[in-house]
């Protein structure tokens, strides 16, 4: 829940952070960045960690860290310390998530795994709705730290329980040793690559040093196989992806991360900048989402027990891609009922796909690397997301460069500079309206029109790629099965 919270709750604390500490636009990025970056680079190496030393420590060091870390954001007075302690919260918060994912594959029975990993699905569902409103709340009522202070509470609670509660779990074949370059050059590809992704949008597409980190991330991948063939111990022994389930199951994280993350991205702005709402006020228009993702994910488990993860995962992309290609039907007009329903059926889809893709990948996975199959699961959809935030991005882009200026002039407005056209534009692609101060009430209505009909039709377009994403994603779903070693789990030795 801290993990997921902290993804969310920040984005509001934003603007009162930049305000109390002076920080620039590229500080109050590097806030965010620096977190999504370390959690990003450091998941799979975290889940070896898991393996290696048992997950039930490394749960509980990241429990430590990450609210030690929240502390310390609390308290700092520069945002340069602010960043730092932000990136020790990301490293953290990765050595959270696969041990929570290797702690259930070891606890629960194959008949019982599906359940736990709705209800962790749950967790990551409600915590995902309340970051906004949360966040919301405490920027309003009490202040920008409290944001960070709130993880420490959470934190005592969960490492208390953790203490009594959990049983260390290893399996008699864990690894023994530490795969060093294959740390280092995996971390360096993953690096480079959610780098690119990140400053595709500012840098260009085209831009050399786009495509020189997304050269430098190739090269890396490409050398961490050569060596993972070599190394006695390697950190992700390639051999489990010779299991077509496993390797379907994270193709399918990473086109589901795509179509949600990428296509709400743009919802947010849809809602605040465009209806004018609050940052609470959009996160309560987004609980039909996220509602029937904490409602669902436990129905998932079930189902997907009784039936296998196949045909739920394939009837679940089959509806994100219909909400998605609703989503595309907005328009600056639309009432709160008609994003209800296409809410509803995002959640709806995308439950059983979070519970058994994640199932399909750690139960495909032997018990030994349950671990790094944890990691790859969080990995994939960390890739996921910043492939489809990027790309849909420059979608939109795209469509509000080829026709805002053709819209303007319709609207028989002022011509615009070049330079003032481009910056205009920028807030254009966020749904922002460039009416200038003192404008007459007529032309600061056709300024409003031209922009959110022209952010709308660029979101029209991300959300219509979005859908055949997750079309391509149901695809990819039907090479699913269940877990061919989730049997193993319940069998684990008690350390």
């Amino acid at each position: 829940m801290m993990v997921t919270l902290d993804g969310t709750i920040v984005a509001v604390a934003n603007p009162a952070i930049q305000k109390d500490l002076g920080a620039s636009l590229s500080d109050v990025q590097w806030i965010t960045n620096g977190y999504l970056l370390a959690l990003a680079v450091s998941l799979i190496t975290a889940g070896k960690l898991g393996d290696r030393f048992g997950h039930r420590q490394t749960f509980l060091l990241g429990i430590v860290g990450f609210a030690g870390a929240s502390a310390a954001i609390g308290l700092s007075s520069s945002v340069e310390f602010l960043i730092g302690f932000r990136v020790a919260q990301g490293l953290f918060g990765a050595l959270l998530m696969p041990a929570a994912l290797g702690l259930l594959r070891a606890t629960f029975p194959a008949e019982k795994l599906n359940m736990a990993i709705g209800i962790w699905g749950m967790v990551i569902g409600a915590s995902t709705a309340g970051g906004p409103i949360v966040g919301g709340l405490l920027v309003e009522h009490v202040s920008w730290q409290s944001v960070f202070f709130v993880n420490v509470p959470v934190g005592v609670v969960a490492l208390v329980f953790g203490l009594v509660i959990l049983l260390d779990h290893r399996a008699e074949n864990a690894p023994r040793s530490f795969d060093v370059p294959g740390v280092v050059l995996l971390s360096l590809g993953m690096f480079s690559l959610v780098w690119a992704l990140i400053k595709a949008s500012d840098w260009g597409w085209g831009d050399s040093r786009t495509v020189l980190f997304l050269l430098g991330s190739a090269a890396c991948f490409v050398s961490f196989a050569v060596w993972e063939t070599k190394a006695g111990e390697p950190l992700i022994p390639l051999g489990m992806f010779r299991s077509l389930p496993l390797s379907a199951g994270t193709v399918l994280m990473v086109l589901m991360a795509f179509a949600f993350m990428g296509g709400l991205f743009f919802v947010t702005f849809y809602l605040q900048n465009v209806h004018g709402m609050s940052p609470v006020d959009s996160g309560l228009h987004l609980l039909p989402l996220t509602g029937m993702m904490i409602v669902g994910s436990p129905l998932a488990g079930a189902a997907i027990t009784a039936v296998g993860p196949r045909i739920p995962l394939v009837a679940g992309m089959a509806a994100t891609a219909a909400a998605c290609f609703g989503l595309s039907r907005l328009t600056p007009g639309t009432g709160t009922l008609e994003m209800s329903l296409w809410f509803c059926l995002l959640g709806v889809g995308l439950a059983p796909v979070m519970v058994g893709a994640t199932e399909v990948i750690v139960g495909n996975a032997p018990l030994e690397l349950s671990g790094v199959a944890g990691g790859l699961q969080q990995a994939a959809m960390q890739v996921g997301g910043s492939l489809g935030t990027a790309v849909l991005g420059a979608v939109m882009a795209r469509t509000v460069g080829d026709s805002f200026g053709d819209n303007w002039r319709a609207a028989e407005l002022p011509p615009l500079a070049p330079e003032q056209q481009a910056l205009v534009e920028k807030g254009v692609q966020v749904g922002i309206a460039p009416v200038p101060q003192g404008a007459p009430q007529p032309v600061a209505d056709a300024i409003t029109k031209v922009a959110h009909d022209t952010f709308v039709s660029g979101m029209s377009t991300a959300f219509t790629v979005a859908g055949v994403v997750a079309v391509l994603a149901a695809v990819v779903a039907c090479f699913t099965k269940r877990g061919e070693n989730a049997a193993a789990g319940a069998g684990a030795a008690h350390v």
